[in-house]
């Protein structure tokens, strides 16, 4: 069974992508500092896939304790999907999102090379794209032009992975763009639960459903769109980790760099998604609109049409199908 290192394994990407590199029959070796995700997360995946997990406690930016785990194990390819995440925080915090994010990438990349790993997936976002261009978005579509320093990380890691490709044949880098990820596996021993105050949408109503909000903020009523909210790409969590192992199978890393988008290609505004939170769920969800955010687009969806073709990938969950898992972790 080959090993999967997972950077930021116990985060919420990562995690499931645990689960999936196990149903695939690959054996996820996970780091993560827990800085923003938690330790009870590898027991919860021990007991849904019914297998020892072995973790490693590591700040990956500390490179003598990373190049340590990879003369411990022998790795096959790493899933990075390690970093901080949040548009809103890295506004306010742009220099620890820089360190954090790029700095942790640098280190990977240097013990890898040293480690003679030439394999990563790297989890990327659709905040590279420059959202003045027609919608759906494709992997060919202009990047940069980005309003937040967390979409500014992601661009400039994946211009590294770029120029390192060039310069050294060894690689074969494969770059997950990603849409807005949402719910959780079916067990709902797993799920998005980061520490501090959530700023993405699906775990604020959740946190109103669990009257640990009392309110839902709805930023922006008169945008031109179906029913003036912001409307955006959700994709089933299990359906991106999926993506992600696809990327791996079949003897796909091969040398050299592909991107790939990962979304269902159809958009829900923020009403949709909460009517269907309800409806799904029997909890009503109170909300208030407020203004836009700065930086916010009016829509955002992507073609997927790569991934389904060269991958053999699309997929499995709707809007629907995410709610009813979610209904699980309430």
């Amino acid at each position: 069974m080959k090993n999967v290192f997972i950077t930021g394994g116990a985060g919420y990407i990562g995690s499931h992508c645990a689960i999936s590199l196990f149903k695939n029959g690959y054996n996820p070796i996970i780091l993560d500092n827990f800085s923003n995700s938690r330790s009870s997360v590898i027991k919860n995946l021990e007991i849904i896939t019914d297998k020892k997990i072995t973790f490693y406690d590591v700040d990956i930016r500390d490179k003598k304790k990373l190049i340590s785990i990879f003369k411990k194990i022998s790795c096959y390819a790493v899933i990075h999907c390690a970093g901080l995440k949040s548009v809103a925080e890295s506004i306010r915090r742009p220099i620890d999102y820089f360190d954090n994010n790029i700095g942790s990438t640098l280190s990977l990349l240097e013990c890898m090379r040293k480690s003679n790993v030439f394999k990563l997936i790297f989890s990327s976002s659709a905040t590279v794209y420059d959202n003045n261009q027609l919608l759906p978005l494709k992997e060919t579509n202009k990047t940069g032009n980005i309003k937040n320093p967390y979409g500014n990380t992601k661009y400039i890691i994946e211009r590294i992975l770029m120029d390192l490709v060039k310069s050294d044949y060894r690689w074969s880098i494969r770059i997950a763009r990603y849409f807005n990820p949402i719910s959780n596996h079916s067990s709902g021993l797993i799920k998005e639960n980061p520490k501090g105050i959530p700023n993405n949408l699906i775990p604020c109503i959740i946190k109103v459903a669990q009257k640990k909000l009392p309110i839902l903020k709805v930023f922006g009523k008169n945008y031109k769109t179906k029913d003036g909210t912001g409307v955006r790409d959700y994709i089933h969590v299990m359906d991106l980790a999926d993506g992600h192992v696809a990327m791996i199978k079949n003897n796909r890393l091969k040398k050299g760099l592909k991107i790939y988008n990962f979304g269902t290609g159809k958009g829900s505004s923020v009403l949709e998604v909460i009517r269907s939170f309800e409806k799904h769920t029997g909890i009503l969800i109170s909300f208030k609109f407020t203004k836009r955010r700065t930086g916010d687009v009016a829509e955002s969806f992507c073609s997927a049409n790569k991934a389904i073709k060269e991958l053999n990938w699309k997929y499995r969950y709707d809007l629907k199908q995410a709610m009813i898992d979610i209904k699980k972790i309430l």
